[in-house]
């Protein structure tokens, strides 16, 4: 059974699928595949794979209480088991999505925002082990991450949708002052998303809501998001990349590409000029 992806499912679906790779590499699993809650967290259908072997699982749509995804979204939380067939606590209607891809070790990872799951996550491997809570805890920082980037994508509709009923009940339009708000509080959201499309995306919408002509407001003379400035603090502390991805939750990786775009707006060349440059313009 399928059932088809409203726009919102396809918005959580593309920011699930960006998620997937940083997820099985932080587990250290074979295969991550999940999609977004439908139906006011009765169902989920499975969109995005990773590292399976097969499509068995693709656009099965699971039920809440049925099978582990049904169980973690019955608990809203994330659940686990070390021997998927032979285990007693779970129903297994959905035998016939796993057997093919020969899994053992099997984890459910609700995606909450505002209390309620709008994704889930399967993590899987094809030998035993035992998860603990060091492990689901290695992997809060990211599902965080998705949390937040999923809210942010829920208050930019919000916002659109006021901005459209606005012009509804006015059809001589929106006055110059409300778009400028509109367009600032858009790209005041772009600057909390991670993902380099999706924030190109609200910052596209933000522009187009900006009036044309002089702005009466002065921008500084570099803009850093929060993500940059709370790296070059923690630089600044004499942090290295380990430490500050620990610090801040993030990956190594993910610390290194914030001090290069940091460093590329600030035109420096290296981590000592990039935090001599923001302490000069007032920034840290």
């Amino acid at each position: 059974m399928t059932a088809s992806l409203s726009g919102d499912d396809i918005t959580e679906g593309r920011i699930l699928a960006a998620a997937l790779e940083p997820i099985r590499l932080q587990a250290r699993m074979d295969m991550v595949f999940g999609g977004p809650v439908k139906h006011r967290a009765s169902a989920m259908e499975i969109t995005e794979l990773h590292g399976t072997r097969t499509r068995s699982a693709w656009n099965l749509v699971v039920h809440n209480g049925h099978g582990l995804g049904g169980k973690a979204l019955s608990l809203r939380r994330p659940v686990s088991v070390a021997s998927y067939f032979a285990s007693e606590g779970i129903t297994h209607v959905y035998d016939h999505a796993v057997r093919p891809e020969a899994i053992e070790t099997l984890a459910a990872v609700p995606v909450m925002v505002n209390r309620s799951p709008r994704a889930l996550l399967y993590i899987a491997t094809r030998t035993q082990v035992n998860l603990g809570d060091r492990w689901f805890d290695s992997l809060a920082p990211i599902i965080r991450k998705l949390e937040r980037d999923i809210a942010v994508e829920d208050e930019v509709r919000r916002r659109l949708g006021l901005m459209q009923s606005a012009r509804s009940a006015d059809p001589d339009g929106m006055s110059g002052a409300e778009l400028v708000d509109i367009a600032r509080e858009l790209n005041e959201l772009a600057t909390l998303i991670d993902d380099e499309e999706v924030r190109k995306r609200i910052e596209a919408v933000g522009h187009r809501f900006s009036p044309r002509g002089p702005r009466t407001d002065s921008a500084p003379p570099t803009s850093l998001r929060p993500r940059e400035l709370d790296v070059l603090r923690e630089v600044a502390r004499g942090a290295s990349n380990n430490e500050v991805a620990e610090s801040l939750g993030l990956l190594p990786n993910t610390v290194k590409s914030y001090m290069k775009s940091a460093m590329r707006k600030l035109h420096v060349a290296n981590r000592v000029q990039a935090i001599n440059a923001a302490n000069s313009q007032g920034l840290l």
